[in-house]
């Protein structure tokens, strides 16, 4: 099988190290509480709406190791047509999409669905862990990161 390699732009915690290390302690600071598995899925949603290949090869190894299943791995892009996902992973995948479109609005229905599953502490975590992973995915899609690349 031949591949194609894409070309890394730019090597950005090279030419960015506070910015990199700084994104690094947000990522830090928004996984506190949160449960590994459901953070993973939760990054991966993401990451694949923004077609970010580096964080999508990235997250589903973390999540694999966390324990994750591979038909849950697999069926996440469809996660609304699934019956593999809780109700509480569901109201977190449904927020995951409003704020990552979120030229679309985080709709209240959405919104008070994950309420009714997060208590406050836990729901501004999984916030912050989606506006963190939008900014990963920004950054290593804007610069054409590879998988597999330091």
């Amino acid at each position: 099988m031949t591949t194609f390699q894409v070309p890394q732009r730019m090597n950005f915690s090279a030419v960015s190290p506070q910015v990199f290390k700084a994104v690094l302690a947000l990522d830090a600071a928004a996984r506190e509480g949160l449960d590994p598995v459901l953070l993973e899925l939760v990054q991966i949603r993401a990451s694949q709406i923004n077609r970010c290949a580096y964080c999508i090869d990235y997250h589903t190894g973390d999540a694999r190791r966390a324990g994750e299943l591979e038909d849950r791995i697999h069926q996440l892009s469809a996660w609304e047509e699934s019956s593999l996902f809780t109700e509480k992973e569901r109201a977190a995948l449904a927020l995951t999409e409003a704020v990552t479109l979120l030229p679309e609005g985080v709709p209240d229905a959405v919104y008070e669905e994950a309420e009714r599953h997060f208590e406050e502490k836990e729901l501004a975590q999984l916030i912050a862990l989606i506006f963190t992973v939008n900014a990963w995915n920004r950054m290593n899609v804007t610069t054409r990161k590879t998988p597999g690349t330091p």
